[in-house]
């Protein structure tokens, strides 16, 4: 046995105090004084001011590192290190930057990569951690050997953690850095990371430069191969990634490799963008003001695209002219593959055209493709100096914020989204994470941004159907004219795949309630009014334009009339609702004769006939029901207390009359055990006359209005007539319900 390791085993049964005061010179080393953040300097190399650079400054500002960046303005003569080797500009750079620090040994030199790089924590921890691990120059570690696999036999073995050189981030004192970098004489096409790979393979460099691996992921963290090891870790102050598999904080995150989307959405916490107690730090930061006075705003290029079967689309064209914009800044694109909504498109042109800077319509006839019409849309705003943002927008989005345009200026992001989802649904205009093949993908905080529990400003993969690109990034990044083509993918696709080969963020912002995106699944242009048919798949937005808006109010006390014993008035329709569904009849066409003989019917035999058109000749029997159940029959059990009714009806239809043709209809009972009478247009205005008596009570309502309702029991007790209209057309929706 070693005598020294036995004298300090014997001691250890002495008293504490004999240990410590005699016995200390038993410890290896006495423990060196923290380094000083000040004897730390970081370098990195980037040519260029990305988006990923400015993250990785802010994080670093965030933390008061001082970086001197190398290279700006230069030309990247490196390679596509994203798909070969490459990359050794940055040794050549660095080389000549460190010559002046060779030999200062109490300075230490951090050098990472700063598109795909973000700080976690501050120089004293990096340091400290720096310091613990006992060597004079620490790489970051990773799973993956690369460039050239065959090197693997000669990587030292390591019994836990990572094997493999990373040249994204490295640590060292000055000296040591500079011996490491001062041998370079290869090209710039050269790989940094196996220059850096075959000294450390070296057994006499590693040990004479003293190198060693940060294995355990405690000071660097690459993402590639080590996704699922990684988890956010929100602490008081800030936002950590934690390593699950070595229990370890790194310092550094590097999304190296293919995992610059998982960077992204780090990004979006870490150091302390989000958190639960401060919500979004960053959105406030490099925001503009738009200015008071209309003349000097910026133009705007809105490009309009109706690429499929939409409803509401007249709605649309409404909401586009109440933008709360100056018009004569806005210029507009239209592409229309539709030819059913070609009258929507000319209307507004007719109506509001001369109030913009210019209009621009590409029609159906023109057979212009989904993504070259985009195209086409980025070029007109590319190739006018003038044009300071283009704002494209898909036809099936509801923008209800009047402000969009001024809120998404403001927040000054190179490509920024409003965020908009299927009203109570998780679909939405963009995607939080994709899958390895490309494809959607849900993130941990997809469903909170959604929802608006985590409100800020979003680096995400893939936006669509709404945003805003910064005029002067289509005339500089992004002059390619082919944004919208990428393989076999869909146009959203693709232009979100080649923004993000660009190296360029997209961002979507929650900050505000914009709108909502419309359900297409179920539209058709088989009628006149389509939009009457939504009902089930675009409900809020069909009551919005056909329930009038104190329908509701009939819930409180004298809200509604009673005009009869147990006969209820209240309003139901929007007169748009009544012109569309008269119209739609009439478009139809196909009255009855008003004769007894009726094969509508069941037994073929109507007593009380009427010249009518029944709902489900038109196609909009399921309709009419969930009308009913919806609206009518929620009223039903507030006017008729204990009766609870399904709505179900065997008639429903549309009644026609004229003086010339059938005035009036002779007293009767409603094969019902309650009947729904609506009156579709204005008396005194399209007809005279007509009106509704009930003959048990003698009392009348002489002057139906236009869009309310009539409910009144059916059998029995309400015998009534139908009083003679003496000139033009009258109109009224008749239901037998719970027959």
């Amino acid at each position: 046995m070693d005598h020294t390791r036995r004298a300090c085993w014997l001691i250890l049964t002495l008293p504490t105090l004999i240990l410590f005061s005699q016995f200390s010179s038993c410890r290896s080393e006495p423990r060196k004084s923290p380094i000083p953040k000040e004897n730390l300097m970081v370098f990195t190399v980037a040519t260029k001011e990305t988006d990923g650079f400015k993250r990785f400054i802010r994080s670093a500002n965030s933390f008061n590192y001082t970086v001197k960046v190398l290279g700006l303005g230069e030309d990247w003569t490196g390679g596509d290190v994203s798909q070969t080797p490459g990359g050794g500009q940055k040794v050549r750079i660095l080389k000549e930057a460190l010559k002046q620090y060779a030999n200062a040994k109490d300075l230490v030199i951090l050098f990472v990569d700063s598109y795909d790089v973000i700080f976690a924590s501050g120089p004293e921890e990096l340091l400290k951690k720096f310091q613990q691990t006992k060597h004079s120059l620490v790489f970051a570690a990773e799973v993956f050997i690369w460039p050239n696999r065959h090197l693997e036999v000669k990587y030292p073995h390591v019994h836990d953690g990572k094997r493999f050189l990373n040249s994204g981030g490295f640590i060292g004192f000055a000296p040591n850095v500079y011996q490491l970098v001062e041998p370079w004489n290869l090209q710039d096409k050269d790989d940094d990371q196996l220059f850096y790979t075959k000294t450390y393979l070296d057994p006499e460099k590693r040990a004479s430069l003293n190198i060693t691996l940060d294995h355990r992921c405690r000071i660097f963290q690459n993402l590639n191969g080590a996704l699922d090891e990684v988890v956010l870790k929100f602490e008081e102050a800030h936002v950590r990634a934690r390593n699950l598999a070595y229990d370890s904080l790194p310092v550094i995150i590097h999304g190296n490799g293919p995992t610059k989307m998982q960077l992204n959405y780090l990004g979006n916490y870490i150091p302390k963008v989000w958190t639960f107690e401060t919500g979004c730090t960053e959105c406030e930061k490099d925001t503009i003001s738009l200015p008071e006075k209309d003349s000097k705003f910026p133009t705007v290029l809105i490009g309009i695209f109706i690429e499929q079967l939409t409803p509401f689309v007249e709605e649309f064209f409404e909401r586009l002219v109440n933008l709360n914009f100056p018009k004569e800044h806005l210029q507009i694109f239209i592409h229309n593959t539709q030819t059913d909504y070609e009258r929507y498109v000319w209307k507004f042109i007719e109506q509001y055209g001369d109030k913009y800077q210019n209009v621009k319509v590409i029609g159906p006839e023109e057979e212009l493709g989904n993504a070259d019409a985009r195209n086409m849309g980025l070029d007109m705003c590319r190739q006018d100096v003038t044009c300071d943002y283009y704002f494209s927008v898909d036809i099936e989005v509801v923008l209800q914020n009047r402000d969009v345009l001024k809120l998404l200026i403001e927040q000054n992001r190179s490509i920024l989204a409003p965020l908009v989802s299927r009203r109570k649904k998780l679909w939405s205009n963009f995607w939080g994470a994709m899958s390895v093949d490309g494809y959607y993908a849900r993130s941990e905080d997809y469903v909170d941004i959604v929802d608006r529990r985590r409100i800020g400003v979003w680096n995400v993969p893939y936006i669509s159907s709404v945003y805003l690109i910064q005029g002067t990034l289509l005339r500089s990044d992004l002059t390619d004219r082919d944004l919208y083509h990428s393989n076999k993918l869909d146009t959203d696709m693709a232009f979100c795949h080649n923004i993000r080969e660009q190296g360029i963020f997209m961002y979507l912002t929650n900050r505000h309630e914009f709108g909502y995106i419309l359900s297409v699944a179920n539209c058709h242009t088989g009628n006149l009014h389509n939009d009457l048919w939504q009902i089930s798949e675009n409900q809020k937005d069909w009551e919005e334009k056909y329930i009038h808006p104190n329908w509701s109010k009939a819930f409180e006390e004298k809200t509604f009339l009673q005009p009869c014993p147990d006969v209820y008035w209240f309003p139901i329709f929007t007169e748009r609702a009544c012109d569309d569904l008269v119209e739609e009849m009439e478009h139809y066409g196909q009255w009855s004769t008003g004769g007894n003989e009726d094969t509508r019917i069941q037994g073929g035999y109507e007593n009380v006939p009427t010249i009518d058109i029944h709902m489900n000749q038109i196609g909009y029997e399921k309709q009419w029901q969930k009308f009913l159940r919806e609206y009518i029959a929620p009223l039903t059990e507030r006017f008729y207390p204990g009766y609870y009714t399904k709505a179900f009806f065997d008639l429903a239809f549309v009644v026609r009359y004229k003086p010339d043709e059938q005035p009036s209809l002779m007293p009767h009972h409603d094969a019902s055990t309650f009947t729904v009478n609506i009156a579709l247009n204005k008396v005194g205005v399209d007809y005279q006359g007509g009106g509704c008596r009930f003959i048990r009570y003698n009392c009348s309502i002489q002057a139906p209005r236009k869009g309310w309702a009539l409910m009144h029991p059916g059998r029995l007790t309400h015998y009534h007539e139908g009083l003679p209209t003496t000139s033009g057309t009258r109109y009224i929706a008749v239901s037998f319900v719970d027959p």
